[in-house]
């Protein structure tokens, strides 16, 4: 190691001293020659002079890492030209490259031709021919040898005079074929105009005042390109100049302005025009002429054109193209027209909106809810009963509902507003079932078919084919003879037609009626003389129709012929009395009387015997039996009695004969006949009466006929009824109002009551349900259209014919909440000056409401979150309550919400939008944006240039914001500022050198009424130094070389650097300063007289040498540089003392080893130059005994003859002193720990020779085999010796013949297994054995009494400590005492174990006192800690604590490595 060191120190002399690159021979560790970098880039001025070295930002070269070396460079590629040539300079252990321009040679350099040089340079060691190779890229940099060119020469542009100020108008360019600020040119016009300002730089031309047409139509200037060259280095050199031309058109200042007028076409148009549009344009010429009109919007599917009305003209008409499609947009289409003037640029005209009307739909697409209504109606249903209501939508006010011409419109009415079909008649099912209406709207664009089917209803009474029938029979027919057939007819359909018969009479008659074919028959025998001869029937026909029959009555008179079937009957028979003799001829003697019940003719009387002497005459006709002749003479006188038979004859049938037996009696006495009454008038009249009581009950059902099936009574609506009610406007539809019963004294149909509104219910608002009359709300109320409505309920029955009642219902309609407040207008508009004054009242928003009462009161509010405005609440007064400023806020949009206050419905709402329009006041003075000005600028910038614009912001309107410029102070006339356009112009030269800064004061004013304001701004100008630095610093020397010593005190002046510059002023002034280079940092520079200084202490030692890049830097704008490589040398003194390779040893050697045995080489060596090589070595402490000896010339420790024992010192720590040869001399010292290595040279040693301990008596298990084998005490033997040497192994020698003991081989605990009676012995011999070779032994004997368990006692036994903690160390050795667990009560007999926690079995507790001790050797390192547990026992009871043990490092060692923690 040190001879390593000592040949690179030599290396290092060497290098310091070897000037050039000569050698012999290269050491074969030596690194490969090669350059700093594979490639390098360099700089050399075009047209520069012979022998002109190249610049370059880095060193070239090689570094010389073998003294010996000798470095040749040569270009091998890349100067075809033969330019350069490279050189070679050596300086310390770098070999520079260096490349010049080669003297004598006609070809120069010329950037424009070739601006850069590839050159490969080669390396050649000259020893021993190697190689290396680099590329140097030589850039050539440009002079200022070229001007400028303009191309093109001339520029043209046409400009509108409207043109705006500050426009970029046209760009010139010029090219100069320099580069960096040689190529860097100014552009300026040759003669001064304030229209126009050129870019110095970019040649962008921009207009500065305002054009007129009328005033100057063309403008010509010149433009120069002057190269910025000509002031950099004072030449006259030649400016180029280009031409450039402004035409001044007239502008095209207004845009065409569109005016449209809708046209509705007439049908009949087959070219239709829709709208007549009219384009104006203000401006003269083309520019005033349209180009065209546009449709820009709304016509997606190009169907309509414009169209001019006449050629050239400003009329146009838009048409269609083809056929339009109506359908898709039924409201029409919205057409969005632009039009196009023909000036250059073009204006465009603002979008105009035109609505085409779909000629289909006038006010908009109606069109009915349903193409098909379809309704049923009852024919029950009275007139003016609602069918259907058809809707067409959307409602517009005026659109009516017609009937189209059908069949059958006129049995039904159409209420033309509201589309409420109703019925205007009875319809009847019969006639037709189904009617098929047609409504269209008034403008019959719409239209809708209504199917109405009749559902048909027991509306039809049976008709009977007569009024009445009549038929006869005569008596004493056979019972169940047919009389008569009545029939009657039904139109109704089903059962509601089907009629059967019956017998309505309500007393028994003796006929007969088949229900089902009307056929009347006779039901008992007929007497004509007993019986009523007329009979009047009733016959009743019924349908079967629901809810009830309609039955129809006729009358049937029958009559009841009489038969000649009774014989005449004499009231009186078998008569007898006296007559005298002298009644007289013509005398009545009796009346007979036969009574025929037939009637049919007079009865006829006829003596048949008994008057053959023809004395007596009887009437024929009356019944008077009469004296014919005289009695007193004739053959009467001889004759006393007579019998006469007298009968009857009714002309067919006899009478049984009647006898009167008469006595003639000669005195003067009366006629006295006595007769038998035989009944017959009495039975005959009884018979007529009965008769005649049938007569008259048949009178009575005559009149009773007349009133049972005839409809007798009008309906009546109840008394309670109220003439007004009151709704509420907000009732839903279909919801009930009230139940208009009506009563009905008739039975059947004819008290089956209808309903129906007949009046009052123009607007189809009710409707009352025809069966049950609730009156409901058929479409919604809206009392703010009609408040009241007089409705005529009328009722009718269903009877025939029909009878009805009507009731006048005023319905009054209540107000709900249903209507917002509505503004009088949709919008509001009002313009306010921005300086009103506070709380004045700018427009009053007023709103109302339909509705009534609190309903209608309206509260205003503003929903718009301002300061500046409130509105009162009541009145709708909008003041402003905010200080207004145009300038911040233009316009407002407030929103307004009129509410109103309804106390019990939620309250409604509507909102308008009042637009505050601010109008301007001149209040604000121009402000400056930004409000001063800082400008730099080059002093060589031409004149006329722009510097900067100004800008003068006046958020006033009109005049009050139109700003004009001034300037207050323009520096001495240098500059002035447009007054329209704000620009500042340099007006004369600037020269930096005579003034660097500028403070003008502008002025911005407008032209307000009636004060204008104004206000001023600084402009602040920079005159910039424009780069006339044209010489770099120069150096005499491209490098130098410098010493120092190594003590050297910081601050130690090194050397000086020094460079000159050929310009003057601050182009001259130099600073220098380290920039790269090994010292950065360890070295300083004065930057102004180039002192190279010590920054930081040296230590040849560490480095030997440095390189520093210094750079000498002028003060220009753009500064220039130049660079010199330093070499600084460190000399040598004698400031280190020698080091060993290590601070601490760490040899090994074994205990007893003989005398000369080396134990360790220590290896030292001194970095100083003049000490290497001459170190003497010495032990100096830690060998008082003599037990090692050192080499003083190389540091070899061995041993002496006095033996090592490790057991008395198994560590020895030396100290080495190494001390060099120097003036004054230095030391070190290093450690050197020898650790002294084991022999098994001592054998295990039991703590005690024999150990006597007393147990308490074991007793016998229950079962033998279950006994545990129970720890009983533990012997510790200690080895001097360590590892294996030290290991030791227990055995039971002796003692144990029963096998009732045990011992663990590694720890030495003993067990047993033995039950042991009090007072027994055991003596055991245990033996340990160490493991080392050869073995070492030793034995020892084990006291074992076994004593009575104790008694136990009365206090109770407790740790001292609630837990116990000691510290331990690794160093402390076996049977090292710990510490001692103390029990209270002090003298208890107590037996101590530790039972949990004691890894490895490294620490034991003595049985009887509690001691605990180390049991075998520790390591730290693999166990720190320990938690023991100790159990303590009277043999009774047991306690247990935890205990503690912290096992700490030995620190010596360490304090041993680490000196300073000693």
């Amino acid at each position: 190691m040190g001879r390593y060191l000592t040949m690179l120190l030599l290396l290092m002399l060497l290098v310091q001293h070897f000037g050039n690159c000569e050698g012999n021979q290269i050491p074969h560790h030596a690194p490969p020659m090669q350059f700093t970098q594979v490639q390098y880039n360099a700089t050399v001025y075009e047209n520069s002079a012979a022998k002109t070295y190249v610049g370059h930002p880095v060193k070239m070269g090689i570094y010389i890492t073998n003294p010996l070396w000798d470095i040749r460079y040569k270009i091998i590629s890349g100067d075809s030209e033969n330019l350069f040539k490279a050189e070679e300079y050596v300086l310390g252990n770098f070999c520079f490259l260096r490349i010049r321009t080669k003297g004598g040679n006609t070809a120069i350099l010329n950037r424009e031709v070739k601006d850069h040089y590839m050159l490969t340079v080669k390396a050649v060691e000259k020893n021993t021919n190697a190689e290396t190779r680099t590329k140097v890229r030589v850039q050539v940099l440009d002079t200022n040898d070229l001007r400028p060119l303009f191309s093109p020469t001339s520029y043209s542009v046409s400009l509108p005079e409207n043109t705006a100020i500050r426009t970029s108008i046209a760009r010139v360019s010029a090219t100069d074929a320099d580069i960096g600020t040689n190529g860097e040119f100014y552009y300026s016009f040759k003669e001064r105009t304030d229209v126009f300002a050129i870019h110095p730089t970019s040649g962008v031309i921009v207009l500065t005042g305002r054009l007129d047409y009328s005033d100057t139509k063309r403008y010509e200037m010149e433009i120069l390109a002057v190269d910025r060259g000509l002031k950099l280095y004072g030449s006259s050199g030649i400016s180029s100049m280009a031409k450039l031309t402004v035409h001044v058109e007239q502008a095209n200042e207004y845009a065409p302005v569109i005016t449209a007028v809708t046209v509705t076409p007439s049908e009949s148009d087959k070219d239709p025009t829709y709208a007549v549009v009219t384009v104006e344009d203000n401006d003269q010429g083309p520019n005033g002429e349209i180009a065209s009109l546009n449709i820009v919007a709304g016509d997606p599917l190009q169907q309509f054109r414009t169209v001019r009305s006449v050629p050239g003209g400003k009329e146009y008409r838009i048409k269609a193209i083809g056929p339009i499609d109506w359908e898709s947009h039924p409201f029409g289409y919205n057409l969005t027209l632009q039009a196009k003037d023909k000036g250059n640029p073009p204006q465009f005209s603002s979008v105009k909106v035109v609505h085409v009307t779909s000629p289909l739909f006038k006010s908009g697409p109606v069109r009915f809810e349903k193409e098909v209504y379809r309704a049923e109606i009852s024919e029950f249903a009275p007139p003016n009963t609602p069918v259907i209501m058809v809707k067409a939508l959307p409602s517009y006010p005026h659109l009516k509902y017609i009937f189209k011409n059908t069949p059958g419109k006129v049995k039904f009415n159409l209420n033309t507003h509201t589309g409420l079909i109703t019925t205007s008649e009875p319809i009847k099912a019969q006639y037709s079932s189904h009617f098929e209406l047609e409504v269209v709207t008034s403008d019959r664009r719409a239209s809708a078919k209504v199917l109405i089917k009749v559902l048909g209803m027991n509306s039809n009474p049976p008709e009977f084919t007569q009024t009445s029938y009549k038929a006869s029979f005569d008596e004493n027919v056979p019972i169940g003879t047919s009389v008569m057939r009545v029939s009657a007819k039904d139109p109704d359909e089903g059962e509601n037609g089907y009629v059967t018969y019956s017998i309505a009479n309500l007393n028994p008659l003796p006929f007969v009626i088949d229900h089902f074919s009307g056929v009347i028959s006779t039901s008992e025998g007929l007497d004509y003389e007993l019986m009523p001869r007329l009979y009047n029937l009733r016959i009743r026909a019924s349908d079967w129709g629901i809810p009830y029959r309609r039955e129809v009555e006729v009358p049937v008179t029958i009559i009841l012929n009489n038969l000649n079937d009774n014989i005449p009957l004499f009231e009186k028979i078998n008569c007898e009395g006296t007559i005298p003799r002298d009644l007289g001829v013509g005398e009545q003697i009796t009346t007979v009387s036969a009574i025929d019940a037939d009637e049919l003719q007079l009865v006829r009387y006829q003596i048949e015997s008994g008057n053959e002497l023809d004395l007596f005459s009887l009437n024929p006709n009356s019944g008077v039996l009469s004296l014919k002749q005289s009695l007193t003479d004739g053959l009467g006188a001889k004759i006393s009695f007579h019998s006469l038979k007298i009968t009857a004859t009714d002309g067919e049938n006899f009478a049984k004969p009647l006898y009167i037996n008469i006595t003639v009696a000669a005195s003067r006495k009366p006629v006295n006949l006595q007769c038998e009454e035989t009944g017959v008038a009495k039975m005959l009249a009884e018979k007529l009466l009965q008769a005649n009581k049938l007569h008259s009950r048949g009178e009575v059902e005559d009149v009773f006929f007349d009133t049972h099936s005839v409809n007798l009574h009008a309906p009546q609506f109840r008394s309670t009824l109220p003439s007004s009610i009151e709704v509420r406007e907000d009732q839903p539809v279909d919801s009930s109002i009230i139940l208009m019963n009506a009563t009905d004294l008739d039975t059947g149909f004819n008290g089956k009551l209808v309903y129906v509104i007949s009046g009052g219910n123009e607007d189809s608002s009710f409707v009352v349900d025809m069966e049950s009359g609730m009156l409901k709300i058929l479409s919604p109320l809206d009392r703010e259209v009609k408040d009241k409505y007089t409705l005529n309920i009328t009722v009718y029955d269903l009877g025939i014919p029909q009878k009805s009642a009507w009731h006048l219902l005023d319905v009054r309609i209540l107000d709900a909440n249903d209507n917002p407040p509505e503004f009088l207008q949709d919008s509001y508009f009002v313009e306010v000056s921005e300086n009103k004054e506070l709380n004045s009242e700018i427009i009053q928003i007023e709103a109302t409401d339909k509705d009534l009462g609190a309903n209608r009161e309206v509260k205003y509010s503003l929903l718009t979150d301002t300061d500046k405005f409130t509105i009162n609440a009541v009145t709708g007064v909008v003041k402003v309550v905010g200080v207004l400023d145009r300038e911040e806020q233009h316009v407002y949009f407030l929103k307004i919400e009129a509410r109103d206050q309804p106390t019990e419905e939620p309250q409604l709402f509507s909102t308008v939008i009042l637009k505050v329009s601010i109008e301007d006041v001149n209040d604000n003075p121009p402000k400056f944006i930004p409000s001063n000005y800082h400008v730099k600028i080059r002093e060589d910038l031409p004149e006329g240039t722009i510097i900067t614009w100004l800008e003068a912001y006046d958020p006033d309107l009109g005049q009050s914001g139109q700003v004009r410029y001034s300037l207050l102070d323009s520096g001495d006339g240098t500059f002035d500022v447009d007054k329209l356009s704000g620009a500042i112009r340099i007006v004369q030269r600037l020269d930096y050198e005579k003034k660097q800064l500028y403070n003008l004061t502008v002025r911005a004013k407008d032209k307000g009424k009636p004060i204008s304001l104004s206000s001023t701004c600084y402009v602040e100008v920079e005159v910039v130094d424009v780069n006339e630095n044209l010489h770099p610093p120069r150096f005499s020397v491209f490098a130098d070389k410098g010493f120092i010593k190594e003590d050297a005190p910081v601050g130690s002046s090194v050397m000086t650097v020094s460079a000159y510059d050929e310009d003057t002023g601050r182009d001259g002034e130099i600073r220098y300063s380290i920039r790269d280079g090994s010292g950065i940092g360890v070295f300083r520079i004065d930057e102004e007289k180039g002192i190279i200084e010590t920054a930081d202490r040296l230590d040849r030692e560490t480095t030997s040498h440095y390189w520093l890049t210094v750079y000498a830097t002028d003060q220009g704008v753009v500064p220039l540089s130049s660079f010199i490589e330093i070499y600084i040398e460190v000399g040598d003194v004698n400031d280190n003392a020698p080091q060993t390779t290590e601070p601490v040893y760490y040899p090994e050697v074994m205990e007893n080893s003989p005398k000369d045995v080396s134990v360790i080489q220590i290896e030292a060596f001194d970095p100083d130059s003049s000490s290497s090589e001459k170190l003497t070595y010495k032990i100096t402490s830690g060998n008082p005994q003599g037990f090692f000896s050192i080499n003083p010339k190389t540091g070899l420790i061995t041993t002496t003859s006095r033996k090592l024992d490790r057991e008395q010192q198994g560590e020895h720590i030396l100290e080495v002193t190494v001390t060099d040869n120097g003036i004054p001399a230095k030391s070190t010292v290093a450690r050197v720990i020898v650790k002294v290595l084991d022999e098994n040279d001592n054998k295990p040693q039991f703590l005690q020779k024999f150990y006597k301990i007393r147990l308490p008596e074991r007793g016998k298990p229950e079962r033998e085999r279950t006994a545990r084998r129970e720890p009983i005490y533990r012997v510790i033997a200690a080895d001097k010796d360590e590892g294996p040497n030290a290991e030791i192994s227990y055995s039971i020698e002796d003692g144990d013949e029963h096998g009732k003991f045990f011992i663990e081989p590694k720890t030495g605990v003993v067990s047993s297994k033995k039950f042991s009676a009090a007072r027994e012995y055991d003596i055991l011999s245990i033996k340990a054995v160490d493991n080392g070779r050869p073995q070492k032994s030793s034995t020892t004997r084990l006291h074992i009494e076994w004593i009575p368990k104790p008694v136990p006692p009365t206090e109770p036994i407790y740790f001292e400590e609630a837990f116990f903690s000691f510290t331990v160390m690794e160093s402390d050795p076996v049977a090292h005492m710990i510490g001692v667990i103390s029990v209270e009560p002090l003298g208890t007999p107590l037996w101590f174990d530790i039972t949990g926690g004691n890894y490895d079995s490294r620490f034991d507790v003595d049985k009887g006192t509690g001691t605990i001790i180390v049991a075998r050797p520790l390591d730290a390192e693999e166990k720190s800690n320990y938690n023991l547990t100790v159990e303590a026992t009277d043999g009774t009871r047991s306690i247990s604590t935890q205990t503690v043990l912290l096992s700490e490092r030995s620190v010596r060692r360490q304090k041993l490595c680490n000196p300073a923690l000693t």
